[in-house]
Parts: structure tokens; C-alpha cells; sequence
């Protein structure tokens, strides 16, 4: 059985990955993380997930409540992540991240302490846009520059980041393609007197509203045709049941940076 910690517990995946994980034999909640001031810290984790009391408390102590732990999930704000992955790095807990708009000095401390424990971090773990990353870099590489390309994504009213983890990483997987330049080639919005579109430019888009999940798009305009790639998620089961997958995968694994098509069979 794989005892599980998780970090935003009380956030809207945090309570999502928890209400599956108590209904897999192969988990054991033995603890929930949440930041200093937060309104569920010394709450019981069972009625924050919809569920009977459970003897877990939210708290604020990474450390202690990862001590006995095998694996932590943290979809927490990325400011979190420094204190959590020293954490995790002191009580060799395993260390799945979901967390977005991490900044490179953070991905600098993830990628040295996988040196010491293991650790998977992706932006996005639902299995539908895991492989729209796989589809999106094919069709990068076989359609040229004669096709314009944009990213467009719609997220909920409450996301703090824009463009989304999930826009981002698409945009990193089509300059690869492309072989495009991130400072050089990106456009993030259009306004005024832009003139006529430019070879090779890619264009970032991000739309708030509602209560929507997450939908990304990714579109080739070419002369006569436009293929469009496109993920909606409904739900945010997706991106739980996917975190997971990873805690399962993770639990069995030694010290290493590891990620989603690992998980998935599609490395």
C-alpha cells in the first residue's frame, strides 16, 4: 500500500486527487499539506474531501508529515515548491509535482534533488493531452513553415497563470519542431496595427472564464485546409487519475527525474 501526502490538499485538484485515492486499495492518505494562513490548516482531511472524518490533519509541516510517507503529490502554488522538495529530499519521499508556472530557478532545484530521490513533474497528467503533446510535435515536424501555427487555451476564471503549464509545454514541444527561437518567435496576443502575419511566428493565446477545466488547441492554417489538434477536458478526474498513475509509477522507482510518457508506455 502506498502512503500518499497530499500538497494543496484543500484546492480543487488537491480534493480531487484525495476523493479517488481514498477509493484505491492501493492508497493510504496519511497526511494533507496546505500553505501558512490557509483556512483548512487542523481541519480533518475526510470532510474537506467529501467524505467520513479520517484521522488526517491538514497541516503546514512538510517534513513531519512526510516522515512514514512513500509518495507526495503537490499541486500547491509553485511558491511552495522550495520548502516541500527540501522536504521531500530530507524524508527520501518520493515527489510527484504538478504544480505550473514554476520558475527556472525552481526547475533548477527539482532537476538537482532527482539526483537524490525520485521525482516525476509534469504540467499536465491526463493521458488525452500526453499524447497531444506526442501528436503535436509529429505534426510540427511534417508540416512546414507554409502552415501558420497558434496555441490557443481556455481555462476556469479562478487559474492565476497564463498561458497555462499545458500551452506552455505544447509551445516548447513546436519551437523544438520548428527549430524556433522562444525569445525570437513567440507572439502572446495581438493588438493594433500588427501588420500581415510573419513566417514562422507562433502565436500564445489564453482565455478566462467560467467555471471551464481546461481546453487546449493547437492549429495549422494553411492555404485550402486547417488541421486542427484539440483536448477538452470536462473533468478534472483526467489530470487525478493521471497523478496517480504517476504516484503508482513513482513509488516503485529510485532517485531520477521521470515523466508522463514514461508513465503512460509512450517514451
Amino acid at each position: 500500500m502506498i502512503k500518499l501526502v497530499m500538497a494543496g490538499a484543500a484546492g480543487r485538484m488537491g480534493k480531487t486527487i484525495l476523493q479517488l485515492a481514498s477509493g484505491d486499495k492501493a492508497f493510504k492518505i496519511v497526511g494533507g499539506l496546505e500553505q501558512r494562513g490557509h483556512a483548512a490548516l487542523g481541519q480533518d482531511l475526510g470532510p474537506i474531501i467529501g467524505r467520513d472524518l479520517m484521522g488526517v490533519k491538514v497541516t503546514q509541516d512538510a517534513t513531519a508529515t512526510l516522515r512514514g510517507a512513500d509518495v507526495l503529490i503537490d499541486f500547491s502554488h509553485f511558491s511552495a515548491l522550495p520548502e516541500n522538495l527540501k522536504a521531500a529530499v530530507k524524508t527520501r519521499t518520493a515527489y510527484v509535482i504538478g504544480t505550473t508556472g514554476i520558475p527556472a530557478a525552481t526547475l533548477r532545484l527539482i532537476k538537482l534533488a532527482s539526483g537524490k530521490i525520485p521525482i516525476l513533474q509534469s504540467p499536465n497528467m491526463s493521458v488525452g493531452v500526453n499524447l497531444l503533446f506526442k501528436l503535436a510535435a509529429l505534426a510540427g515536424k511534417v508540416l512546414d513553415e507554409s502552415y501558420d501555427l497558434e496555441i490557443s487555451e481556455i481555462h476556469h476564471r479562478m487559474k492565476k497563470d497564463a498561458p497555462s503549464g499545458t500551452a506552455m509545454k505544447l509551445l516548447e514541444i513546436l519551437l523544438a519542431a520548428r527549430g524556433r527561437d522562444m525569445k525570437k518567435d513567440v507572439i502572446y496576443g495581438r493588438e493594433g496595427e500588427t501588420g500581415a502575419r510573419e513566417k514562422g511566428k507562433i502565436g500564445v493565446f489564453a482565455l478566462r472564464g467560467g467555471d471551464v477545466v481546461g481546453d487546449h488547441t493547437v492549429s495549422f492554417f494553411g492555404d485550402g485546409e486547417r488541421i486542427e489538434l484539440v483536448h477538452k477536458a470536462s473533468s478534472r478526474e483526467a489530470f487525478a487519475r493521471g497523478a496517480l498513475l504517476a504516484a503508482k509509477f513513482l513509488a516503485k522507482k529510485k532517485q531520477g527525474l521521470y515523466h508522463m510518457p514514461q508513465v503512460l508506455g509512450m517514451a
